[in-house]
């Protein structure tokens, strides 16, 4: 590949702030890990808008294209999602949510 279609470079902070807060989300629980996914998601959404109005070539615009998507769709799911929402794991390949009637202290 020529060096002026560079298909991986060393992340920027949006995707540095995606990754980091997404750990954070994957180890807490609750409340924080609410938090800590939505700055991930809106994180994610802000590198993928970048890419797409200032990407290096025609595959990184297309990258971006697809992260904000992603973004998009994890913002909206969660979105529809009632904050007392509980997922839990069904017999088989998909989840079940159920809302709880108090939320946890």
């Amino acid at each position: 590949m020529p060096r002026r279609f560079p298909i991986f470079q060393f992340p920027n902070r949006p995707l540095i702030v995606s990754a980091m807060a997404g750990a954070v989300a994957r180890v807490t629980r609750g409340r924080h890990s609410s938090h800590a996914r939505l700055v991930s998601d809106l994180a994610l959404l802000v590198w993928a808008l970048e890419e797409v109005a200032s990407g290096a070539n025609w595959f990184r615009r297309m990258v971006g294209l697809g992260g904000a998507g992603y973004a998009t769709r994890r913002l909206l799911g969660s979105a529809r999602r009632p904050a007392n929402a509980q997922v839990t794991p069904d017999r088989g390949p998909r989840c079940r949510v159920q809302a709880r009637a108090t939320p946890p202290r």
